[in-house]
C-alpha cells in the first residue's frame, strides 16, 4: 500500500526563507542607467520610496506563501504552542530529555518542529511533532525553530506518527497506545497504518494488546523501552484469565512496583501473574479429602478425590479384612451402582 509521506520537502534547507542581505549586489549596466534616470530630483526620491515599499510588500507576500506551504522555518515563542490533541509518549522527564536540553543549550536546535495553526485558538499553534524540542526550548527560555503548516486532523496525526517512526525512539507500547488513541478518536485503519508505517496485521496485534490489558496497567508500567512486541502480546494473553485484572491493578499500586524502572515493572508484573496463575492451577488440582469412620471406630477411612482418581485409605483393626472384602465384591458393587444410576435416570424422565 502506498503511504502518504507528509514529511518530504519540509526540511529542505534550500527552501528556507532567509533575510535579504542589506549589502546590495553590483548592478548591471541597464540597471545603473535606469537608476540614474529615476534618481533625479524629488520625483526620483518618491519613486525610490514606492519601489522600496513594493519590495517589502513582495517580501512579505513571499513569506506568507511559504508559510502557507510549510516551507519556512521561523522562530516561535514556545508559550504560544500547545501539545498535539493525541499524545504519543508515556513519560517526558527522562535522561534522554535532559541530554536533549543540554545539547540544545550548547549547540542550538538542529532540526525544526512541525506545528499547525491551532484549529480553535487564534494566534496559537499545535504541535504535530517535536514536543520534546519545544519543551526544551521553553525550559531554556529561547524561541523554538518551527515549520508552520496548515494540516487537518488526519494529516496532523499521520505527520506525527511518521516522524516518530523515522526517529525510532518510541517504544513498542508507546506506539501501540498511540494507535489505540487514534482508533478511539475514530480514525480509520488506513490512517492508523500510515501514521505508524505499519501493515494491517501489525496494527491489529497492537490493538489486541490494548484491548486486553487495562489502560491503568499500561500507564503504570510505562514506556518499557527494551520490551518488545512478543513479550507484550504474551502478557496480554494472561489477562484473559478470570480475576487477574483486579489483582494486577492492585499490584501496580504497590510501593515496590512504583519505585522500579519501567522494564523492571514489566518483569515484576509478569512474575506476579505467573505466581497467581500457578497458585490457582494448584488449587484446582488439589484433591478434595475427607474422613469417614464407623460409630464404634472399628474402621476408619481417608477419602481423596481429584476428579480423576478416587482413593480410599482404610485404617483400623479390621481395615485389612474390610479392604479385601471390598476388592472381592467390586463387580457386585459396581452392578449395584449402575442400577442406582439407571433408577436415577428413569426418575428424571
Amino acid at each position: 500500500m502506498a503511504r502518504k509521506n507528509l514529511l518530504s520537502g519540509l526540511m529542505d534547507d534550500s527552501k528556507k526563507f532567509t533575510a535579504v542581505n542589506n549589502e546590495a549586489e553590483p548592478l548591471h549596466k541597464d540597471e545603473k542607467q535606469h537608476l540614474t534616470y529615476k534618481g533625479i530630483g524629488a520625483l526620483g526620491a518618491v519613486t525610490r520610496s514606492i519601489d522600496a515599499l513594493a519590495a517589502k510588500a513582495d517580501a512579505a507576500k513571499a513569506i506568507e506563501e511559504k508559510l502557507a506551504t510549510g516551507e519556512t522555518v521561523i522562530d516561535l515563542d514556545p508559550t504560544l504552542i500547545e501539545d498535539s490533541f493525541v499524545t504519543d509518549r508515556l513519560a517526558h522527564a527522562d535522561e534522554q530529555f535532559r541530554e536533549l536540553v543540554e545539547a540544545i543549550r550548547l549547540h542550538g536546535q538542529d532540526s525544526p518542529i512541525l506545528v499547525r495553526p491551532h484549529p480553535k485558538k487564534d494566534g496559537r499553534y499545535q504541535i504535530a511533532f517535536g514536543h520534546r524540542r519545544a519543551r526544551a526550548a521553553k525550559e531554556l527560555g529561547r524561541p523554538v525553530r518551527a515549520v508552520v503548516k496548515k494540516l487537518d486532523d488526519r494529516d496532523h496525526v499521520i505527520a506525527q506518527g511518521q516522524e516518530n517512526s523515522a526517529r525510532a525512539d518510541l517504544s513498542f507500547i508507546e506506539r501501540t497506545m498511540f494507535a489505540d488513541k487514534l482508533d478511539a478518536l475514530g480514525f480509520d485503519r488506513e490512517t492508523i497504518m500510515s501514521a505508524l508505517s505499519a501493515d494491517k496485521t501489525t496494527v491489529s496485534k497492537m490493538l489486541s494488546v490494548t484491548r486486553r490489558i487495562p489502560a491503568e496497567v499500561l500507564t503504570a508500567i510505562g514506556a518499557a523501552k527494551t520490551t518488545g512486541r512478543d513479550r507484550w502480546h504474551d502478557l496480554s494473553v494472561k489477562f484473559e484469565t478470570e480475576n487477574i485484572t483486579t489483582r494486577a491493578v492492585e499490584f501496580t499500586r504497590s510501593t515496590e512496583f512504583e519505585t522500579a524502572e519501567p522494564d523492571a515493572r514489566f518483569d515484576m508484573l509478569v512474575a506476579f501473574i505467573n505466581r497467581k496463575q500457578q497458585a490457582s492451577s494448584a488449587a484446582i488440582l488439589q484433591p478434595v479429602a475427607h474422613a469417614w469412620q464407623r460409630k464404634d471406630g472399628a474402621v476408619k477411612a481417608k477419602i481423596r478425590n481429584d476428579g480423576k482418581q478416587f482413593t480410599i485409605a482404610l485404617k483400623a483393626e479390621k481395615a485389612s479384612a474390610f479392604g479385601a472384602y471390598i476388592a472381592d465384591n467390586l463387580d457386585r458393587l459396581y452392578e449395584a451402582f449402575e442400577k442406582t444410576q439407571d433408577l436415577t435416570k428413569n426418575g428424571d424422565q
